[in-house]
């Protein structure tokens, strides 16, 4: 594997940042991740435009441009000769002292390419269904840490992750300050409802996900009506359907949340339709290389 950092390919053994980095000290910077399809480069303008948008909300300063970052992106991808697989993109303020002062980080800060495989959850959960619990550690708040910033400080999901591998599930629902239903810890959350879909707004602590604009997207198309407005761990009980999405989950169903069956208790034809249509998108859009 070599793994690009700041303009040159280092083999993964020798792909090294300096300690005193204030993205390993302070969390202080940004990062994506894209999915590869066949070589096909899924959503990439989308999440270039989400990382500088990030970066450009703490003050970030990346060194390469829109265009030049696409390109050490497919740069990278070929020197590992990867044709489906996921890419992680990191930008972080650079090396300083050990101070938090952000105005001590001299030069361009670093910005790192990583392309590997990846695979979220098992096959079995996307053809019978996830099961997942809600955990007490509650989303963070925008006048905080606004979860819009895909920041390297990833400590609140993190943190919400271990209570749902403590009790023994793969995933879990975070709740905003207010009890309404945030997002899952690493991708967002659908519910289904008489054939009408409904997902958290963007305003109540959750992330714009690109996998999340993309079913919007689908819903649109194929005449599926879809409503973004608050949601209550209530309504996700009685729904018919449940899912989550995310660039590395995809698409993946749920079937039983707090130990509340959701509808059938198998993955339901909006859901799979949803899926079927998702699958077909990446085989076709995106930047191909």
């Amino acid at each position: 594997m070599k793994v690009y950092i700041n303009g040159k390919l280092y083999e993964k053994e020798n792909a090294k940042i300096s300690v005193f980095d204030h993205g390993l000290l302070y969390g202080d910077g940004v990062f994506e991740g894209i999915r590869v399809y066949n070589h096909l480069v899924f959503k990439l303008k989308e999440h270039i435009e989400r990382l500088y948008e990030s970066a450009h909300s703490i003050t970030l300063n990346i060194a390469l441009n829109k265009a030049e970052l696409s390109k050490a992106v497919i740069a990278t991808l070929k020197a590992n000769n990867l044709s489906d697989g996921y890419i992680r993109l990191i930008a972080t303020r650079g090396e300083g002292d050990l101070g938090l002062d952000p105005r001590k980080c001299k030069g361009k800060g670093s910005v790192i390419i990583i392309t590997d495989k990846i695979t979220l959850y098992p096959e079995k959960f996307y053809k019978n269904g996830l099961e997942i619990i809600t955990v007490p550690t509650v989303r963070n708040l925008p006048e905080a840490l606004n979860p819009q910033i895909k920041s390297l400080n990833y400590l609140n999901n993190i943190l919400a992750k271990i209570e749902a591998v403590n009790a023994g599930f793969d995933e879990a629902i975070m709740l905003d300050s207010l009890g309404f239903v945030a997002e899952c810890t690493g991708d967002n959350i659908f519910i289904v409802k008489k054939n009408h879909l409904y997902t958290p707004p963007q305003c109540m602590g959750t992330l714009r996900g690109i996998t999340r604009d993309t079913v919007l997207e689908i819903a649109k198309r194929d005449k599926i009506t879809a409503h973004e407005h608050v949601i209550t761990r209530h309504e996700v009980y009685i729904s018919d359907e449940c899912f989550l999405t995310g660039t590395a989950a995809e698409i993946v169903p749920v079937v039983k949340v707090d130990g509340r069956t959701i509808g059938t208790g198998k993955p339901g034809p909006v859901t799979l339709h949803l899926m079927k249509k998702f699958k077909e998108l990446t085989k076709k859009e995106g930047v191909r290389y």
